[in-house]
């Protein structure tokens, strides 16, 4: 199977990243890596609304109404 231009281009990436990390000790090896949260920010808004709107619904019904 021949490889796309793509492929090439990452397999050479790939290669070039294994070849300077030959000889290193792990600890320097090892990348810093990025948190990427597990729910993006529009979905967190959304549950923090629906938690303390209705929090905040329920505080004044009862206060005006209780």
């Amino acid at each position: 199977m021949t490889q796309t231009p793509q492929q090439r281009k990452a397999n050479a990436k790939f290669a070039k990243e294994q070849t300077a990390k030959r000889g290193k000790p792990a600890t320097e090896i090892k990348k810093k890596q990025d948190f990427k949260s597990p729910i993006s920010p529009l979905w967190l808004g959304l549950l923090g609304f629906v938690v303390f709107g209705g929090l905040l619904f329920e505080l004044i019904s009862r206060i005006f109404f209780g």
